[in-house]
């Protein structure tokens, strides 16, 4: 039978595999080992990330780059798609709220010149565009919370325009972030980043009293590949000669997912291994979850050649 901090132990080691990839140990720069206590509590936070994933199937928190305008003409035109031509109410990063299309063009030219220049085109990117989306019945005026406070926490220094959509199955909010902070410092989010938004998000819903995950597709043993932005508007505009694939391949993606398979396999037999019921009970849900994970990709659907595949609505990345 193994002792608690046994367990403890094991729960940090494949835990962090699975929901910490990011945390690795470089050679010659060996982690400090936690203090008791520490350990203690990184175990029990893992233990409750493992029970939402695998007992309660906690629903998965969607963070999306969908683009970004190079020039004040496409920034200002996402500004009203967004906000359905000045419709819906859009908050700024200091919290203020506005509508109507005066409103939207005195952001458009705040935005303009609060900073570099920002001229009609632009060679580089000086807005990106962000949606943060949850599963259909989630409340929306906490979704719109969590964004809130998820672009303070993310993208202080920046100017942000936030709107909420709530008129669709997936409550979700829109963020326009000058790509420009007000120190001159430009956001370049990379895939680190979007991960750690992920988390962020999911965390803000979570004070909230939402229950909400940011698990990685390779630990949740998800093979599904989203289409990219340009790829769902030709589809829908009818200029999609080929449909993207919908699942991940390739050597990266195998590896990824053999990891995760490892992890919760060791997991499971370190949890059995205490003789606690509880644990036995936690055991069994990850070698059922563990048991449904796909074996190897699903083969893609074919069409026929010459012929136009139908357009291509799915909800973005989660």
């Amino acid at each position: 039978m193994s002792e608690p901090h046994d367990i403890d132990g094991v729960l940090i080691t494949w835990g962090d595999r699975l929901f910490y990839p990011g945390n690795r140990i470089v050679k010659g720069k060996p982690e400090p080992k936690l203090s008791a206590l520490a350990a203690r509590r990184r175990a029990a936070a893992i233990r409750e990330r493992i029970e939402a994933t695998v007992v309660r199937r906690a629903p998965q928190v969607m963070v999306k780059v969908t683009g970004g305008g190079r020039g004040m003409k496409a920034i200002a035109a996402h500004f009203r798609y967004i906000s359905k031509n000045g419709r819906l109410e859009i908050e700024d990063e200091r919290g203020q709220t506005t509508r109507g299309r005066d409103a939207l063009r005195e952001l458009a030219d705040d935005w303009r010149y609060g900073g570099s220049l920002i001229e009609d085109t632009s060679d580089r990117r000086e807005a990106f565009n962000i949606m943060l989306s949850m599963p259909r019945g989630t409340d929306p005026s906490s979704v719109h919370w969590a964004a809130r406070q998820f672009a303070k926490a993310e993208l202080a220094d920046h100017k942000v325009v936030m709107v909420l959509h709530d008129h669709q199955a997936n409550p979700h909010v829109h963020i326009s972030v000058r790509a420009e902070s007000k120190h001159g410092r430009r956001l370049n989010p990379r895939k680190t980043d979007l991960h750690r938004w992920r988390e962020t998000f999911a965390a803000k819903l979570r004070e909230r009293g939402i229950e909400a995950e940011a698990t990685r597709q390779a630990t949740r043993g998800t093979l599904r590949r989203y289409p990219a932005l340009w790829q769902l508007k030709a589809g829908e505009d009818g200029r999609l000669l080929k449909a993207p694939a919908t699942t991940r391949r390739g050597a990266g993606t195998k590896v990824s997912r053999d990891a995760a398979r490892a992890a919760w396999r060791e997991l499971a037999a370190a949890l059995t291994a205490t003789g606690r019921e509880a644990d036995h009970q936690l055991a069994r849900s990850i070698e059922a979850f563990a048991a449904g994970m796909p074996q190897q990709p699903v083969p893609e659907p074919k069409h026929e050649p010459g012929r136009q595949p139908a357009p291509t609505h799915v909800h973005l990345t989660r």
